[in-house]
């Protein structure tokens, strides 16, 4: 039974989600705000699916960073919700129409996952190269435990970057309102996966998917190391932009994480929005394990 929780679990829970999402929204006809309270069930279920099955039991421990993660979660989902309401104003002075309005609502929402899933992954990838984004994005690498909650952690200027890189191109599209509203949903439950500290073993599919069998990679805190595994939602991406790594050998543990240079990093939420802002102090990158070096 575990064995086969442990297979399912990341594609059932992304399935159900999304698709009660699209369900409601789509065929429904809801209020894309009830999807606050469906994301509130998925964190709930992501919480207790990483206490009955744990990648790293320490990784449940409060480390004194529930109450920020929290405040970021809040920050950030409410910052979405603001720009989906603002979606309309956007509609009323874009001229055109090129948003196949026409395709069933699945499909749409489909199509701009794929396109919000690339220009958020090149928005990530240009974040570990251009030093006034990393400050930004460095934020979200200074986390030292993998759990669900660690995908809504994140500068509120970052998701801002992010979005203007993945969602605006699809607004300026006209992209409709209740197609953006699931879009976000579906991210937030991706991330979820993708920071989550369930062992979860997806297969083949995890080859396709980012999720965090991979994605915890790019939490090394060695650092260029982590520079690998940028997707969103898929791998494709980076296997595009060669920046794709594995190393199924080796268990990831707190000690591999955060950033390296900055053990002293700010862990408060103040902190952690004034941080991009100040110079902090750099020490050296401590050595990468064996067995986490590339090969070939």
């Amino acid at each position: 039974m575990k064995h086969w929780m442990l297979r399912l679990y990341a594609p059932l829970f992304l399935l159900v989600f999304v698709i009660t999402a699209i369900a409601w929204v789509g065929h429904h006809h809801g209020d894309p705000l009830w999807l606050l309270a469906l994301l509130a069930v998925a964190i709930a279920v992501s919480f207790a699916a990483e206490r009955a099955w744990p990648y790293d039991p320490a990784f449940n421990h409060n480390q004194g960073d529930s109450v920020r993660d929290t405040l970021h979660a809040l920050v950030n989902e409410g910052l979405n919700l603001l720009s989906i309401a603002a979606v309309p104003l956007l509609a009323a002075v874009i001229p055109w129409q090129v948003w196949p309005t026409q395709w069933p609502f699945a499909l749409q929402v489909l199509l701009a996952i794929v396109c919000a899933d690339l220009g958020i992954t090149l928005v990530h990838y240009a974040s570990h190269r251009i030093g006034w984004l990393w400050r930004l994005h460095a934020v979200h690498h200074s986390v030292t435990r993998m759990y669900g909650f660690n995908g809504l952690m994140k500068h509120p200027l970052h998701q801002a970057a992010e979005a203007v890189g993945g969602v605006l191109p699809l607004l300026v599209l006209g992209l409709p309102m209740p197609v953006a509203a699931v879009l976000a949903f579906a991210i937030a439950i991706q991330l979820l996966l993708q920071h989550s500290n369930v062992d979860m073993r997806p297969g083949v599919l995890g080859r396709v998917m980012a999720w965090a069998p991979l994605h915890r990679f790019h939490h090394m805190r060695y650092g260029t190391a982590g520079d690998v595994n940028f997707g969103l939602f898929l791998t494709v991406w980076d296997h595009l932009l060669g920046t794709a790594f594995d190393a199924p050998g080796y268990r990831l543990r707190q000690r591999d994480l955060g950033i390296g240079s900055q053990p002293d990093y700010p862990r408060d939420y103040p902190g952690q929005l004034l941080a991009p802002f100040r110079e902090l102090p750099h020490g050296e990158v401590p050595d990468l394990p064996e067995g986490l070096r590339r090969r070939g």
